[in-house]
């Protein structure tokens, strides 16, 4: 029996009764408006999918971006595809006048929500108010920053050395600050009150 062509035939079954190259499949597959997988096992499930009226679909290719525009106060941050890089620390060292100037994590936030939401008008002069806290637009979770506040002051008291595993002695006495109302930061009359809880 001579193999027809594929357009004759009505179902998977009739289908699978023929052998097929690799490339007769791939064919199959782009003349028909199917993804075109490299594997034989997966061009045989497309077309087991075609044959059920399922299309697989190549996915679209994505359009390719425009070109970045330059840093400036009225570009958008989505539009010049701003980065915490060195590029952006110029700029901005520029701007502040501040030779050692560094992102406050405000603004790591606030750029983070803008690619987040796709907001294509807030701008690189937007950030640099928020920097200057003349704008909010979202702000850091600074709990995290607690924590590492409280060892750095934890292992600056001299009192701590007596602790041979330091950190472990800094999460114990955290445990308790975090647990309770208390201000959660480190001080000695705290280590005091609890050092016989802290192994």
């Amino acid at each position: 029996m001579e193999r027809p062509d594929f357009d004759s035939i009505r179902t998977f079954e009739e289908f699978s009764k023929y052998y097929w190259y690799r490339d007769e499949l791939i064919k199959i597959c782009k003349d028909h408006g199917l993804i075109a997988p490299s594997g034989k096992i997966e061009l045989y499930k497309v077309i087991e999918s075609y044959f059920k009226g399922e299309k697989i679909l190549p996915e679209k290719k994505k359009t390719r971006k425009k070109a970045a525009r330059e840093i400036s106060l009225d570009a958008g941050i989505l539009e010049c595809g701003f980065t915490f890089g060195n590029k952006a620390r110029d700029f901005f060292r520029q701007q502040t006048g501040e030779p050692d100037f560094k992102f406050n994590v405000d603004m790591v936030a606030t750029v983070k929500a803008v690619k987040e939401t796709g907001d294509e008008s807030f701008t690189v002069g937007d950030l640099l108010d928020v920097y200057y806290g003349r704008k909010t637009y979202a702000t850091y979770d600074k709990s995290a920053l607690q924590w590492n506040k409280f060892v750095h002051d934890f292992f600056a008291d001299e009192e701590t050395s007596i602790y041979p595993e330091r950190l472990k002695a800094a999460a114990a006495l955290w445990k308790i600050v975090r647990e309770s109302d208390m201000e959660k930061v480190y001080s000695r009359e705290l280590l005091l009150k609890y050092k016989d809880r802290i192994v």
